[in-house]
């Protein structure tokens, strides 16, 4: 396996960072993929790998329509305190419905004040260009197993 294709486990390292060059984010270890749509990376980061090999690092600029999605202001709610446990901070983080839908959202507390809280549904890096490094370190066929699962199995993968 030299090359990353369709149905491929592609182990990487990379880093993540914001506009303004801060790192984001830093893989510890190698993190390992499953090749070919099956959503385990980012699309735009998926498509530059594509024929990738061993050794290979890139750098991408992710637009938030390839990231995390456009900030929604329709994810911010404001709710009463009376709600949420008596030792509601800020930072806490709580699922909730979003109206008219089937969704679960991961809310964040981002104010809390005169009795009310604000909750913002918004994952924290919505809305922000990114830039994402990084390098192959390995590649392999994926098992018929992880193709019918849809994700890794093993080691640097999902466990069940």
């Amino acid at each position: 396996m030299n090359q990353i294709g369709q149905d491929t486990v592609v182990s990487i390292t990379y880093e993540l960072f914001d506009s303004d060059g801060r790192l984001i984010e830093k893989s510890e270890e190698t993190v390992s993929y499953l090749h070919g749509g099956y959503d385990g990376i980012f699309p735009a980061v998926e498509a530059v790998l594509e024929g990738k090999g061993v050794g290979e690092s890139f750098k991408l600029s992710l637009q938030p329509e390839d990231a995390f999605g456009e900030y929604d202001s329709e994810l911010v709610r404001i709710e009463p305190k009376t709600l949420f446990p008596d030792n509601v901070a800020v930072g806490m983080q709580f699922e909730g419905g979003v109206e008219g839908s089937d969704d679960v959202v991961l809310y964040t507390v981002t104010d809390i004040a005169d009795g009310k809280v604000v909750v913002d549904g918004n994952h924290p890096l919505a809305g922000q260009t990114l830039h994402f490094s990084c390098t192959v370190t390995g590649i392999r066929e994926a098992t018929e197993e992880e193709v019918g699962h849809g994700h890794v199995h093993g080691p640097h993968g999902h466990h069940h």
